[in-house]
């Protein structure tokens, strides 16, 4: 049986794990902070059930919408929720670690890896399958996050401003955050009208 974080030593060994757990995820996971996405929703909310379904997505809402990576914002907001101080830290360094580690070897040897033909075919081959995890992401995530026909319409809408009009995705953001507050104090104004 686990110990729970509130048991004496309970703490660090939660610490622990979540370090390990972003160790983990940090080093395995290629293209990015997207990539991470459907990783750390495994890791946090299937398997350990640490983080809530509705948690994990507002912590990648609000992780995309602050300056920074957003692999490193989601293990910091995660690390907190879980651990505190110490849990944000862990998770941090954790998610870290691998890219530092590699990006420094990579930068004594750029020239003769940006050659070797061996990794050029290693990278196209990784790049579909960045997309595909991407993907996957967007459609576990995107059942819970959009419920109704106002979600519906706020994805597309978002969708479509990005893909087809280039606008700033923290323009839509923002713009979706102010939609979501109107409709839900217009849904409320209307059911105080209608009695309960």
């Amino acid at each position: 049986m686990k110990q729970s974080p509130g048991k004496p030593g309970g703490q660090w060994k939660t610490v622990g794990e979540l370090f390990l757990c972003t160790l983990k995820i940090g080093a395995f996971t290629f293209g990015g902070g997207f990539a991470m996405i459907p990783i750390m929703q495994r890791e946090f909310v299937t398997k350990r059930g640490w983080v809530s379904e509705t948690d994990i997505l507002d912590i990648f809402a609000i992780a995309q919408s602050i300056p920074g990576v957003i692999a490193l914002n989601s293990s910091l907001f995660i690390g907190h929720k879980i651990a505190g101080r110490r849990g944000a830290a862990a998770a941090a360094l954790g998610v870290s670690l691998p890219s530092l580690c590699v990006i420094s070897v990579l930068s004594l040897f750029y020239t003769q890896f940006q050659q070797n033909i061996y990794l050029t075919a290693a990278l196209r081959g990784v790049r579909p399958c960045v997309v595909a995890l991407i993907l996957q992401a967007v459609f576990k995530l995107g059942k819970p996050a959009v419920k109704d026909l106002a979600g519906w319409i706020l994805a597309a809408l978002g969708f479509g401003l990005v893909a087809f009009w280039g606008v700033n995705p923290i323009f839509v953001i923002l713009g979706a955050g102010l939609g979501g507050f109107l409709l839900q104090k217009l849904t409320r104004k209307r059911r105080g009208r209608d009695g309960p």
